[in-house]
C-alpha cells in the first residue's frame, strides 16, 4: 500500500483526490488549515478513514507523515489561495505575497522535506497541481497567473533533478474546475447563467468535476509508470 501525502484536502483538487487515492488502494495522510482544531481532524479521520494531519507547515508535516506512516511515496501538493482581480499597478503587496506564500513557497518547503528520502529510496513522486492560466492570462489575474507558472516551473526544473535517482515530478493544471474557491455551484452550476457563460468558453459545455481531475492525479502519484516526468497536463475540456 502506498503512503501519499495530500495537502488542502478540503479544497480545490483536494476532494476528488481524496475520492480517487481512496479508490485506488491507497493510504492517504491529509493536511487541511482546518485540521489545527483537533475535533475538525478527528471528525475528518472517522469520516473518511484516512490520517488527519495536525501540523501545518511542510516540516511539520513531513514529521508527523514520517512519525506516523513510516515512509511516504508520493506528495500531492494541491495549494490553494483566493483569487483577487486587480490591474497590474494596483496589485497590493500583501496579497502578492500571501500568495507567493501559498501557491510557491510552500510546496517548495514541501519539496525540500522530502526530496532527501526520495532520493535515498531512489524512488517517490511528486504531483504538483497548479493551473493553466499561464496558457491565456486574463487581465486583472497577473498575481495567480504568474505565480501558478512559477510553480510549474519549479516543478520542470524537480523533474531533471530527480530524475537520476528514479523520483518523479508532474504538474496537474486545471481551469474551469469546479470547486468552492474558484468556481462556486452556486454562480457556475446552479445558476442558468453562470452555465451558459462556462458552456461558451469551454468545448465540454461544462465545469470539470473533482473526481475526474481526482483521477489524473491519482495516476501521476500511483508510480504505475515511473518513466513519466516533466509533464503538464491540462486539465480544462479542451480550453483555451
Amino acid at each position: 500500500m502506498r503512503n501519499i501525502v495530500l495537502t488542502n484536502v478540503t479544497q480545490y483538487c483536494g476532494p476528488g483526490a481524496l475520492e480517487q487515492l481512496i479508490k485506488s488502494g491507497a493510504s492517504v495522510l491529509c493536511h487541511d488549515p482546518s485540521f489545527a482544531d483537533c475535533a475538525s481532524r478527528e471528525n475528518f479521520e472517522r469520516e473518511h478513514s484516512v490520517v488527519a494531519l495536525g501540523g501545518q507547515t511542510p516540516e511539520e508535516i513531513f514529521a508527523e507523515s514520517i512519525r506516523r506512516a513510516g515512509t511516504v511515496d508520493a506528495i500531492v501538493s494541491n495549494d490553494v489561495y483566493p483569487i483577487t482581480c486587480n490591474d497590474i499597478e494596483a496589485i497590493p503587496l500583501e496579497d502578492l505575497r500571501a500568495t507567493f506564500e501559498a501557491v510557491v513557497l510552500f510546496p517548495i518547503r514541501l519539496t525540500q522535506a522530502f526530496l532527501p528520502s526520495f532520493k535515498a529510496r531512489r524512488s517517490g513522486a511528486f504531483v504538483f497541481v497548479t493551473s493553466a492560466r499561464e496558457t491565456r492570462p486574463e487581465p486583472g489575474f497577473a498575481v495567480p497567473t504568474s505565480l501558478r507558472a512559477a510553480t510549474t516551473a519549479f516543478a520542470k526544473a524537480l523533474a531533471k533533478e530527480a530524475a537520476p535517482f528514479g523520483v518523479q515530478a508532474n504538474v496537474v493544471a486545471p481551469n474551469y474546475l469546479y470547486s468552492e474557491m474558484y468556481y462556486p455551484r452556486a454562480r457556475f452550476i446552479d445558476d442558468p447563467a453562470g452555465r451558459a457563460s462556462i458552456a461558451e468558453k469551454v468545448p465540454f459545455g461544462r465545469l470539470g468535476q473533482p473526481e475526474e481531475a481526482g483521477a489524473l492525479i491519482a495516476f501521476f502519484a500511483s508510480g504505475a509508470s515511473p518513466f513519466t516526468t516533466g509533464q503538464v497536463v491540462y486539465f480544462t475540456g479542451g480550453w483555451p
